[in-house]
């Protein structure tokens, strides 16, 4: 996986933001990473806080503990210490701000619901232009998930799976890595699903496509199995509709990863809509080629 500077979270204020950024913290301490806050709209000014030989300097001076990102640096400076801290103020529309952030990112973390949202059902016109734009990989988080309460959304473990939607037409290396670092990281077993829409027999003169399906998946694995064998992976095909089973299947997920390629039109597929729109669990957007 190509390494990059940071792990960034986008800032609007939301409590959906509040709980990507947490969330984003857990991440760039899982992978000994800073952490990269960004809040569009205000006058650009950077400021770093880069750690010292034992800890990093998250000090906010007191006159400025109003400013929502100021707010949102306070609170992970508290609930995550020994975290090392960027933030910065960027002029300008937000989605062009957090693409900009993307190229110098691992991770991009945005929380997965407007303010302008109907229901919890719905995701924010941000979040979803920077999941079809992005140049890493994106994570959309919803509110509660980075907040340590109950249910699948914010659950570590083997009981809690990395999911993994595949469509074996458009398997990529970057997308294959990031699934299997992700379990790895969170020592988490992996399940990879992968549906497919065409008939399951559609004659009776016609050839069962299972079987082929079955070893084009194992030759796809196969390779990541070796590169992790300390991982568990689970290979499954499913027939019907992909976004209604990849949804379903990470119903006890930690985290759901899916595929988007580059180079692809301004806007989502309908599988990754389906699941932003309806996994409980925070979903990660993985541009390949």
């Amino acid at each position: 996986m190509t390494t990059r500077q940071t792990i960034t979270a986008g800032v609007d204020g939301s409590p959906e933001s509040l709980d990507a950024a947490r969330w984003a913290a857990d991440e760039a301490l899982r992978r000994g990473l800073p952490l990269h806050l960004v809040h569009a709209g205000g006058p650009p000014a950077k400021r770093t806080r880069p750690p010292d030989n034992d800890a990093p300097d998250n000090h906010v001076p007191a006159h400025r503990e109003n400013n929502v990102l100021d707010r949102t640096v306070l609170h992970i400076a508290h609930t995550h210490p020994t975290l090392a801290l960027l933030d910065e103020e960027v002029a300008g529309p937000p989605v062009e701000a957090l693409l900009a952030a993307a190229r110098s990112s691992a991770l991009l973390v945005v929380g997965s619901r407007g303010s302008g949202a109907l229901s919890r059902a719905l995701v924010g016109s941000v979040a979803l232009a920077v999941a079809a734009r992005a140049s890493c990989p994106v994570a959309l988080v919803r509110a509660s998930a980075g907040s340590g309460g109950p249910g699948p959304a914010s659950a570590e473990g083997s009981d809690h799976p990395v999911v993994l939607g595949l469509d074996l037409d458009r398997a990529g290396d970057e997308l294959l890595e990031y699934a299997f670092d992700a379990a790895a990281s969170r020592e988490a077993p992996l399940h990879v699903v992968h549906v497919w829409t065409a008939p399951l027999i559609p004659s009776a003169d016609a050839i069962d496509p299972r079987p082929e399906k079955e070893h084009r998946l194992a030759a796809e694995l196969a390779p990541w199995r070796h590169k992790f064998p300390g991982t568990q992976v689970t290979g499954r095909l499913v027939h019907g509709l992909v976004g209604h089973h990849v949804v379903k299947a990470a119903r006890p997920a930690a985290l759901l990863v899916i595929g988007r390629r580059v180079p692809a039109g301004p806007h989502l597929g309908r599988t990754t809509h389906a699941a932003l729109h309806h996994a409980r669990c925070p979903v990660v957007v993985v541009p390949h080629y």
